[in-house]
């Protein structure tokens, strides 16, 4: 049961990642500046989850900079130094289609500062994914930052792929698998195995023969989520388990659902204490109830995000009031 309270272990997660401004674009509508950019909001979803969350992104100090700043750090994000160097703040055009769904159109620069450890308490979880972990030069550093950190912190990482930016499929794939190889958590989505690797989205067996591939190359937790279809995830200790979407969900848009989702299964591994490279064995040994625990927990937030336009995702109040 979600409760008001985050449990778990104190600590800090550090989100290395794209922060830029969603230009959203509806039929009928005024086009409308967001703040956004996927580690940007993992982080946010931690932060207002009640976690300390630090994020090393790449903005710069013009007004949509200013804009993206005040987002964070309203919900508590703080940014790393040097994260607001950039001459600009990057854009993606997203057009919301009559779903619901959001296509994108970027126009980034992606060069941020390497996050160099403190004399403080290294993070309990590092979180990498989408264009940050692709785009150079940028992607240099994050790759970095994950070496880095591998002693200290549990690694996460969501491929989040976006064909427009990452070349072809093969050449992506390569790269995406040498991430895997770093990380303990992997989330993707049924979309993302399909360009990556040419499957049937709706073929589970396929998605399986992925998600098992990565397990091989030391993931200790794989999940894929498959819009109504629910999501799937299995263990390095070989727990698989299934959680239905929700029919009931009333869908506003997609924006920031994966994003949600990703930081939910972030803090329910942090709830149950299995976050911190420390506890890197116990979460490669999870049990089904506990992983099965973890993606409900991260499925209720991605519900409420939803549910309301933009990548708004809950406080713990909310979701606990849900």
């Amino acid at each position: 049961m979600t409760t008001h309270a985050t449990p778990g272990p104190s600590g800090t997660a550090l989100v290395i990642g794209e922060a830029l401004v969603d230009v959203v674009l509806t039929e009928g509508a005024d086009p409308q500046e967001i703040p956004g950019g996927s580690p940007a909001n993992v982080a946010l979803g931690l932060a207002r989850l009640g976690r300390d969350a630090a994020l090393n992104c790449w903005i710069g100090k013009d007004p949509r900079g200013t804009a993206v700043r005040t987002h964070l750090e309203a919900s508590g994000v703080h940014l790393t130094p040097g994260s607001d160097a950039a001459e600009r703040t990057s854009t993606a055009k997203a057009t919301i289609g009559s779903d619901g769904a959001a296509t994108y159109l970027f126009d980034l620069d992606w060069n941020p500062p390497f996050p160099e450890p403190t004399s403080d308490e290294a993070p309990l979880i590092v979180h990498t994914g989408s264009i940050a972990a692709i785009l150079a030069p940028g992607a240099d550093t994050v790759r970095r930052t994950l070496e880095t950190y591998r002693g200290t912190s549990t690694i996460c990482y969501d491929p989040n792929a976006r064909p427009q930016l990452m070349g072809e499929p093969a050449q992506a794939r390569r790269t995406v698998e040498d991430l895997v190889a770093l990380s303990d958590l992997v989330k993707c989505s049924n979309e993302d195995i399909e360009w990556l690797y040419g499957v049937d989205p709706g073929s589970d067996d396929d998605l399986e023969k992925v998600l098992r591939s990565w397990l091989e190359l030391g993931a200790a937790l794989v999940v894929v989520t498959r819009g109504k279809r629910g999501a799937l995830a299995l263990s390095a200790s070989g727990v698989r388990i299934e959680v239905p979407a929700d029919p009931n969900v009333v869908v506003a848009d997609t924006v920031g659902a994966g994003d949600s989702f990703m930081g939910g299964l972030e803090d329910g591994l942090w709830s149950e204490g299995l976050v911190g490279a420390q506890q890197r064995e116990e979460l490669r040994a999870i049990d089904a109830a506990a992983l099965e625990r973890v993606v409900r927990h991260a499925a209720a937030i991605a519900d409420i995000t939803v549910s309301r336009a933009g990548a708004n995702p809950p406080t713990r109040a909310e979701l606990a009031g849900a």
